[in-house]
């Protein structure tokens, strides 16, 4: 599955991507806010990322900023099961933070997940990471006003995450159905004419 915005091509990871992403996740401060990367991230993590199988209902992406040249990965974003929930996350490799790019690619996820027939998402970030609460309410995102502990494999401790969800059936959404035509009566209409 491949999805394209604005700057980014959204594609499935291959293994010749395993050198490019570990040069563009190993970094500490990426690592210490996502939940399952490992610090410090190695060669072998992103090769293992990078050959991960492909569920056709819960896409990862990497994110691809299309340039005049090859393209350039600058992060990853997907949907996974988490809870028995559909969880939303994304990471934007340091030189590409406060563009955009995670609400951008964030926004394509969450139209294939609601293509993909997902009714719900959830997402949440640790409470020092501000920054990827801002994207989520951007996104439509509401916040619960409830917090939980998640361990961060970076970090190697749990830590307190602000949880939110976002509703992919909006009502105002719903499509709404035309009115049945009255129904056709050629000879009545011939009639009609004849007699005008």
């Amino acid at each position: 599955m491949f999805a394209r915005t604005e700057r980014l091509l959204l594609r499935p990871s291959w293994p010749e991507d395993a050198a490019e992403l570990h040069q563009a996740i190993a970094d500490k401060g990426i690592v210490r806010n996502l939940a399952s990367a490992p610090w410090p991230y190695a060669v072998a993590d992103a090769v293992q990322f990078a050959m991960q199988e492909h569920d056709p209902l819960y896409p990862a992406f990497l994110l691809m900023l299309r340039t005049h040249g090859a393209p350039r990965l600058i992060g990853s974003c997907g949907i996974s099961k988490y809870e028995g929930c559909v969880e939303l996350s994304y990471w934007i490799s340091r030189p590409y933070w406060g563009l955009g790019f995670a609400t951008e690619a964030s926004r394509a996820v969450i139209n294939i997940a609601r293509t993909i027939g997902h009714k719900k998402l959830i997402a949440s970030h640790f409470t020092d990471n501000p920054a990827s609460g801002n994207v989520l309410r951007k996104l439509g995102f509401q916040n619960t006003g409830k917090t939980a502990s998640r361990h961060s494999n970076g970090r190697r401790e749990a830590m307190t995450c602000v949880l939110y969800e976002k509703a992919l059936e909006d009502a105002g959404s719903a499509p709404t159905l035309m009115p049945p035509l009255p129904a056709f009566n050629i000879r009545a209409t011939i009639d009609r004419l004849q007699a005008a």
